[in-house]
């Protein structure tokens, strides 16, 4: 719980107290006004979605030691495939649905073909009483099991950036998903998942211009957001998971009915 206080006027420094597991410690921010990265200044951290309100959040969770690990599965190939069978538009049950069928099957080890992950795709999954059907099992199936071949003799560099990069010259990952992955199996790694909600959430302070789209922009988007988690002292991974969990709720909120639809991801990735 985060509780705190203005001292002065908008010129003078922030005292906030964060209370985690019964202790109190203190905080002392930057006035509002102050840059907390070139073009992104404070702002007040009692108020939505300013850097201050993002750190006060950071700093608490770190504490807590929350969004400090979102791995999905124990080997690059789990990840690979949790992070391939989920993204846009894919309600997070049913995603991990059809990861947890693939793994257990022992799919995942090997080197499946096409025809066998699409066939064990397309059988209907049970979630809380409804049969639902995944969607795009035959583009997926064709990805995966690329993908799988490809990661048998796949060495994985120990640099962040060279190994997003040459996990997005896999079969359907693009630089967003090979960020996911990346950010997924290095807690301390300096890559972002690039989504919707960081988008919004950075443009909220200044931090992306208006201009920038990920399909054309993304490393510098990446890079932008890197050095303002580094400005606030948390590592990106958590940041960027912190925050695109909060957005996901807050985007509804604080831009209208139209966000909605973005509500409907990966809750879990």
């Amino acid at each position: 719980m985060i509780r705190g206080r203005r001292i002065g006027q908008v010129d003078a420094v922030q005292v906030m107290y964060i209370a985690v597991g019964g202790s109190v410690r203190q905080l002392t921010l930057p006035a509002p006004g102050e840059f907390v990265v070139p073009g992104v200044r404070w702002g007040f951290f009692d108020e939505l979605l300013t850097a201050a309100y993002w750190y006060g959040q950071a700093s608490q969770h770190k504490e807590l030691g929350t969004y400090s690990d979102l791995r999905l599965g124990e080997t690059l190939a789990e990840e690979v495939a949790a992070c391939l069978l989920g993204g846009y538009g894919m309600p997070a049950e049913l995603a991990l649905a059809a990861y947890g069928r693939l793994r257990k099957s022992g799919m995942l080890d090997g080197t499946p073909d096409a025809a066998e992950i699409e066939s064990a795709l397309s059988q209907p999954f049970q979630l809380h009483g409804f049969s639902r059907k995944y969607r795009f099992p035959r583009q997926k199936a064709l990805y995966l099991s690329a993908c799988l071949k490809r990661l048998k003799s796949f060495l994985e560099p120990e640099d962040d950036l060279r190994f997003r990069d040459d996990l997005s010259e896999l079969p359907g990952i693009g630089l967003k998903t090979a960020s996911w992955i990346v950010r997924n199996l290095r807690p301390l790694g300096r890559v972002a998942v690039i989504d919707i909600h960081i988008l919004r959430a950075g443009r909220c302070i200044g931090l992306f211009p208006d201009a920038w789209e990920p399909q054309n922009k993304y490393r510098d988007l990446e890079s932008r957001f890197v050095e303002f988690a580094d400005a606030l002292d948390v590592a990106p991974a958590t940041l960027d998971g912190m925050m695109w969990d909060y957005m996901r709720h807050l985007s509804p909120i604080v831009f209208g009915r139209g966000a909605s639809e973005q509500v409907e991801q990966l809750a879990m990735f």
